[in-house]
């Protein structure tokens, strides 16, 4: 007489690593296959399968739980099914479980089509031998991967995918700037620096030149803040929160970058102003007796006819200041212009001077660069004694990561003037170029009736305008006091200027300051 020999029933359980739908398309399909096959040839029941794509290096696996409840709540014990202990647990959180399970005989059997196991203290034995296996394979990768990263950071190379601007260098390991990305990118900075752009314009910019999203939409503003925030466009690397120098090229110079930085902090919390009428001169001078604020207003005659008035603000109790017309007041101001406006043939000359004493300054830029060496080497200093302390234990990893970011950019810094030292003569005269631009724009604003740009332009060359008794005042550096006085502009009675010593003339003695005379 024939029997019928049982079948043994088990849940099946198939996991692949990733949840990424891309990668590791074909293990659950593949486990599901094999073991379907294995089932068939050894006379297994499956009751139930289980398929899940998550990691078992930690414990919380949805799936996995599922699986323990259903075989739990099971009125009869069953086995389960799988391809490789390492399938079921790599970590001794769920390896214990599972072994705890079978002690109790809530688990009948665990079959393996790679693997033998039985329920007996040798099977048992085995089988924590083979879940340490597995856990050793996956703590071993994790530091053979992050022995790995050490090493590439020392070698200053980037990580993972290239962000926008660069492409990744399969043969160096290691990214290049992108020939077309890396100079759109570029010129967005320099946008964003002037202070004309919001960042939905800048993204709009960026998207003219061929720099969308995958979808091909613009960026949104957060993206377009975290590109002008990454630091990896000055050459750095950045791991765990962490900032290290790389070897790739940098697409941007540290000045720049600091330059947009200021732009960024300046509105992130920007001051909401409205500008209700159009007066020029406000917030400009102040009372020249009580040191209040001079604001304007609106007067209607009796013929209809509107003029615009300036008057001290009396925040402070009485001011006998009288008011003064908007159109005298302008005239006062650009008497001041005039005071300050050289002919077009003397600037040219003053040009010509400083370019000269630019090519005499060539020759003496040695000490200047042995002390950006020296601020270089000091800088490394203080990395290294840093890096010392946090190894050590004597700081917090928070306050190690603020300060180091901050020698980094530093370092970066002394290393760009260290790569333009050339330019270094040149910057000491910067200030006097810098003045004869001004005179330029004083001889241009003359022309003009632009009251907004007159307002500016003494704005960037004085300090501390002042209206009394109908005059203005301004004070402004010997520089200016010098060209005042050789056209005659001390004595003029309705607009008056103070000398404050804030910059040598002795070195434009050379240089005439009207036509046929030299000063």
């Amino acid at each position: 007489m024939e029997t019928t020999q049982t079948k043994t029933k088990c849940v099946l359980y198939a996991r692949k690593s990733t949840e990424e739908d891309d990668k590791q398309v074909m293990s659950i399909e593949a486990q599901l296959f094999e073991l379907e096959e294995y089932a068939h040839r050894e006379r297994i029941q499956i009751v139930k399968v289980f398929t899940e794509a998550k990691s078992a290096k930690k414990p919380g696996r949805e799936e996995f739980a599922k699986m323990i409840k259903y075989i739990e709540e099971s009125k009869e014990p069953i086995g389960i099914l799988g391809w490789h202990p390492d399938r079921l647990a790599r970590n001794s959180v769920d390896g214990g479980k599972i072994i705890y399970l079978v002690d109790i005989n809530i688990i009948a059997s665990l079959r393996f089509p790679q693997f033998w196991f039985e329920p007996t203290p040798q099977g048992k034995f085995m089988l924590q031998v083979a879940f340490g296996q597995s856990k050793y394979f996956s703590d071993n990768l994790v530091e053979n991967v992050k022995r790995g990263i050490r090493q590439k950071i020392r070698r200053g190379e980037w990580l993972t995918l290239a962000p926008m601007g660069y492409v990744n260098n399969f043969k160096t390991h290691n990214i290049d700037p992108d020939p077309v990305k890396s100079r759109v990118i570029k010129r967005a900075f320099t946008a964003y620096a002037t202070g004309k752009y919001t960042l939905v314009e800048l993204a709009d910019f960026l998207a003219d030149h061929g720099v969308v999203q995958k979808k091909g939409t613009p960026f949104a503003k957060c993206s377009v803040v975290k590109m002008l925030t990454n630091r990896a466009y000055l050459g750095f690397v950045k791991h765990r929160g962490e900032w290290h120098d790389g070897t790739f090229k940098p697409i941007l110079s540290p000045t720049l970058f600091e330059a947009v930085q200021k732009i960024l902090s300046a509105r992130r919390k920007p001051r909401k102003s409205k500008v209700r009428h159009p007066f020029p001169f406000t917030q400009f001078m102040t009372c020249g007796e009580c040191g209040c604020a001079i604001t304007a207003q609106y007067v209607t005659n009796r013929y209809g006819v509107t003029y615009t008035y300036y008057r001290c603000t009396k925040k402070n109790g009485n001011c006998a200041q009288p008011y003064i017309q908007q159109n005298l007041l302008a005239e006062k101001i650009q008497i001041l212009l005039q005071s300050v406006s050289l002919p077009r043939e003397e600037i040219e000359n003053m040009e010509k001077q400083i370019t000269e004493w630019e090519n005499e300054s060539i020759s003496s830029r040695g000490s200047v660069v042995q002390n950006l060496k020296t601020k270089l080497f000091e800088t490394k200093e203080k990395l290294d004694k840093l890096v010392s302390l946090y190894l050590d234990g004597d700081i917090e990893r928070e306050i190690y990561l603020e300060r180091k970011d901050l020698l980094l950019r530093q370092k970066a810094k002394f290393e760009e003037s260290f790569r333009d030292f050339g330019q270094q003569g040149k910057n000491r005269l910067e200030p006097l170029r810098s003045f004869v631009l001004s005179l330029k724009e004083a001889m241009e604003l003359e022309k003009t009736s632009n009251h907004l740009e007159w307002k500016k332009f003494f704005q960037s060359i004085g300090s501390n305008p002042s209206l009394k008794d109908k005059t203005v005042s301004i004070h402004w550096g010997e520089l200016w006091d010098f060209v005042a006085s050789a056209k005659g502009g001390s004595g003029l009675p309705s607009a008056s200027f103070h000398s404050e010593n804030s910059l040598p003339i002795s070195n434009f003695t050379n240089v005439s300051l009207s036509a046929g005379r030299e000063t």
